[in-house]
């Protein structure tokens, strides 16, 4: 077939084309402007139209209480509680498009409970309303993933003004702890806002989450997961009331199927003397440590406990068994070495009747030792385990090569470099506390300090640690072997385990006035506390690493008057040797206040304790959570509802400004008798340096 043919007269083309050509200069500028006019016009409408029908935040999961948006113009996603919004928390993600929430890379936002959020191949997020646990709590799971192995997740969260309530919490304590962790959560709460009321607001990150936490211009507190490990970080956001409320919901029950048990509370009303005289034999030791009871008898302050350190533990336990060998031996237990069956253990060790126990050392006071899970590479004990293949599982190793055999880990203690105990080992542990209890009886202790407790060997190391070794499993699992020994028991550090019946032994303080010394103190008691560790021994009065003030009589006083209302009384040094005979005399009178007016109140309350999982110690807005004023303190504290002290941590200092809790409540000043309104501040109250301000409510 042929196209028809069409006839195009009557479209008068050329003469179009012609009036075109024929147009002048200005007319065809005319248009252009106009066309140009026109194009902006358009894309001006659809962009106003765009900010007026997209709003800037978009709920991405919604609650009862609360719920997450995603706010477009930082790229945040922002916790607010309803019914008025107010925004609680904002947390940051770095590298996100700020204009459109990222395409949700599955359809779990049909779920109520859930949404998913991927950013192409990097990350993955996943929040989730969780189930309630409690009235008036809700909580919120997060959980980002990376998709490659080269993404780095860091998380930063901002404590909305208002927010006063706002900590991040993990049950891990001890001298692996940083002393600036109390400071650094104070530091997040200490910026109010009086326009609202405020919420409390928790963060708890998994106890298997690889972690690092930090603290950024003072504002932003950052999680961040260690970059080359396709690991989630996972944490769970809540909301409550008030940030009293968050904090018992925090803490919740302990495991399943066991109850929180106190240790040896005899030790409560009995000061702790730390021996600090002669080493260098066993016999050197026993005399020094008899002179020391006869000053404190001398000063009538006969009672309380006298504790050894590692190396005299180590050198009196050679003295005891030969075969324990002091020197290199990193505090091993001696009596007898690894390669030993448990059986004839038992025959090497001398019943308390037989000729090789130590004779009461420190009649009429009681004595305490000192161990750690380390033994040196050099001593009779590692190397003969090295000779005895069976006994190679006591100590942590490093993973074998295929065909290979196991390496021990090596690690540094104390200026040594030492082997450490394997507690994945049933044998290993088995073998370490039969002769920790066989050393505690051939010596007489009636308690054992177990220090080097804390760390991760593996990771210090920036070796890949074994599954059940991650994070802070081995804190975990030998705290709780340790507990078996019985309640006499002292660790350095604790992780998950405020239910056991131990003591802890807290941190190092710097013999100063700043954070890390006397200031830090009040601020490390909340910390240990508000995590369950009630039972904690605080450093020596004074404090015992190096610094500027060490020696000081009013740092001295002024430290003691704090530790005077703690679980246990520790010093270093005692008061003869740094003071006056009138802070001898204080030093009497203050033991005698702990034993006849803070134990029973100590008593009481775990008690509370146990049964509510309250702590003992609790700062000011434990009273006062919707006060501004009460989360900006930081040198003052409870004991339960019932008792508030405000001592002196500044040098030179004889007056002070106290915030008494609770409105609606009464105090009683304990040295004036005189009444003030809880709720309110007390300006420039004085303070004299044998004077302490305490109140009863």
């Amino acid at each position: 077939t042929m196209p028809v043919s069409r006839h195009t007269g009557q479209i008068p083309e050329s003469t179009w084309t012609l009036s075109i050509r024929e147009m002048t200069e200005p007319w065809k500028g005319a248009v252009g402007c106009l066309g140009v006019a026109v194009f902006f016009t358009m894309t001006i409408g659809i962009i106003s139209w765009q900010a007026l029908e997209q709003s800037p935040e978009e709920w991405v999961l919604r609650g009862r209480a609360g719920g997450m948006l995603w706010e477009r113009r930082r790229g945040a996603l922002v916790l607010r509680v309803l019914p008025a919004g107010r925004p609680v928390l904002a947390i940051t993600v770095g590298s996100v498009p700020a204009t459109e929430p990222p395409p949700p890379r599955d359809h779990c936002w049909h779920d109520g409970g859930q949404f998913c959020y991927s950013w192409e191949e990097d990350a993955e997020l996943r929040l989730s309303l969780e189930p309630p646990t409690a009235p008036g709590t809700e909580c919120y799971s997060v959980c980002w993933t990376p998709l490659r192995p080269d993404v780095a997740l860091k998380v930063m969260g901002t404590p909305v003004p208002g927010s006063w309530g706002f900590g991040a919490q993990r049950d891990k304590v001890g001298s692996g702890q940083p002393a600036a962790i109390p400071q650094l959560l104070q530091a997040l709460a200490s910026t109010p806002c009086p326009a609202f009321v405020p919420k409390g607001v928790t963060v708890t990150v998994a106890p298997d989450v690889p972690l690092l936490l930090s603290l950024e211009s003072h504002r932003h507190f950052c999680l961040e997961s260690p970059a080359g490990r396709e690991e989630p970080l996972r944490y769970l956001l809540c909301v409550s009331a008030n940030v009293a409320a968050a904090q018992q919901h925090s803490m919740g029950s302990p495991p399943a199927g066991l109850a929180r048990a106190p240790p040896d509370m005899a030790l409560l009303g009995s000061p702790v003397w730390r021996y600090h005289g002669p080493e260098g034999s066993a016999a050197k030791i026993r005399r020094g440590l008899r002179s020391l009871v006869r000053r404190l008898k001398r000063h009538h302050l006969q009672e309380g406990v006298v504790a050894l350190g590692e190396r005299g533990t180590a050198i009196l336990a050679a003295a005891v068994r030969p075969s324990c060998h002091p020197h290199g031996a990193c505090g091993e237990l001696g009596i007898a070495n690894p390669t030993t069956p448990l059986s004839l253990l038992q025959d090497h060790v001398p019943s308390e009747r037989r000729k090789g126990q130590e004779p009461a050392l420190v009649e009429p006071l009681q004595l305490s030792i000192t161990l750690s899970p380390y033994a040196s590479i050099t001593s009779p004990l590692f190397l003969q385990s090295l000779q005895q293949g069976e006994t190679m599982g006591y100590w942590l190793s490093r993973q074998p090569r295929p065909g290979g055999s196991s390496i021990p880990l090596v690690t540094s203690w104390k200026g040594q470099l030492c082997a450490r105990l394997n507690v994945t080992s049933e044998a290993a542990l088995t073998w370490y506390l039969a002769r920790a209890r066989r050393l505690r009886q051939a010596l007489g202790a009636t308690y054992v300090i177990f220090e080097g407790v804390e760390g991760n060997s593996f990771l210090e190391q920036d070796v890949p640690p074994p599954t059940e070794l991650a994070g802070d499993e081995y804190t975990r699992v030998l705290a709780a072997a340790l507990a078996t020994l019985g309640n006499g028991t002292i660790i350095s550090a604790g992780a998950r385990s405020s239910h056991l019946p131990l003591f802890v032994q807290m941190s190092p303080l710097r013999s100063d006035w700043s954070h890390e010394g006397l200031k830090g103190l009040i601020p490390s008691v909340l910390h240990y506390s508000l995590l369950g560790y009630n039972f904690f021994i605080p450093d020596s009065v004074g404090g015992s690493l190096a610094g500027d003030s060490k020696g000081d009589p009013e740092l001295f006083v002024r430290w003691l008057q704090i530790v005077t209302f703690l679980p246990v009384m520790a010093f270093g040094s005692p008061p003869w040797l740094c003071c006056d005979p009138w802070v001898v005399n204080l030093t009497r009178q203050c033991l005698q206040r702990h034993r006849d007016f803070v134990v029973p109140l100590l008593l009481k309350y775990s008690e509370e304790w146990q049964s509510l999982g309250h702590p003992i110690f609790r700062p000011a807005w434990w009273l006062s959570p919707t006060d501004p004023t009460a989360f900006t303190v930081e040198d003052e504290f409870l004991i339960g509802d019932q008792v508030l002290v405000a001592p002196i941590t500044e040098k030179g200092q004889t007056w002070r400004d106290i915030f008494l809790p609770g409105e609606g409540h009464l105090w009683l000043d304990t040295s004036s008798a005189r009444v003030f309104d809880g709720g309110t501040i007390l300006r420039n109250y004085s303070a004299s340096l044998a004077e302490v301000p305490v109140f009863i409510k």
